[in-house]
């Protein structure tokens, strides 16, 4: 008989202090509620990091021109642009994909790259091939098109939504500052990749 009452009186006092299986389940669901809450801030505050951009604090290079584009519409015709190269305005419904091109493209795809947040690098034709080789290494960023432009004015022009800046010569860092400050800036649809 004392071995049955202690293990009644165990059994009593586990009741009584809430042990068991089923101790404070209130306990447990604040624990998990935390936890949850921490994780969900957690990834807020990192998605928040990744979204903030850093390209907001560069300042853009000296020279740049901006332009009121007045329609982004789709069209299956040729479009006389008021630049050249343009920098928006009507174009083709399909975008070029951003890269290098040896080749001279057709500017009513490249404005609709350009409308999707691209920065469009052109160069004379008959530049030199050291300086082509420079242009082609911002051609393997994303977002970025680089091809050669016929009867250009300017051995460099970059090109974004809206604005543009002309080069008398390659000149790196200044092409970079460019990129950095309009790249995915300007763009009525910045969001969409090329």
């Amino acid at each position: 008989m004392p071995q049955r009452r202690r293990t009644t009186a165990s059994a009593s006092r586990s009741q009584a202090s809430g042990g068991g299986a089923g101790r404070r389940p209130w306990v447990t669901w604040t624990v998990v509620g935390i936890g949850v809450a921490a994780i969900v801030v957690l990834i807020v505050f990192i998605a928040g990091d990744v979204t903030s951009n850093p390209q907001d604090d560069v300042t853009p290079p000296e020279g740049v021109e901006t332009f009121e584009v007045a329609s982004a519409a789709h069209t299956t015709d040729a479009v006389e642009y008021p630049q050249d190269p343009p920098v928006g305005g009507p174009h083709d419904a399909t975008p070029l994909a951003c890269g290098i091109y040896d080749t001279p493209v057709r500017n009513e795809n490249a404005v609709h790259s350009l409308e999707h947040g691209a920065v469009w690098i052109t160069y004379q034709p008959d530049l030199d091939a050291a300086d082509v080789s420079d242009l082609e290494s911002f051609g393997r960023q994303s977002d970025v098109l680089v091809s050669p432009y016929p009867g250009l004015d300017s051995p460099v022009v970059l090109s974004s939504w809206g604005t543009q800046l002309r080069l008398s010569a390659v000149d790196t860092d200044v092409i970079d500052q460019f990129i950095r400050a309009f790249k995915n800036q300007t763009a009525p649809e910045s969001a969409v990749t090329c």
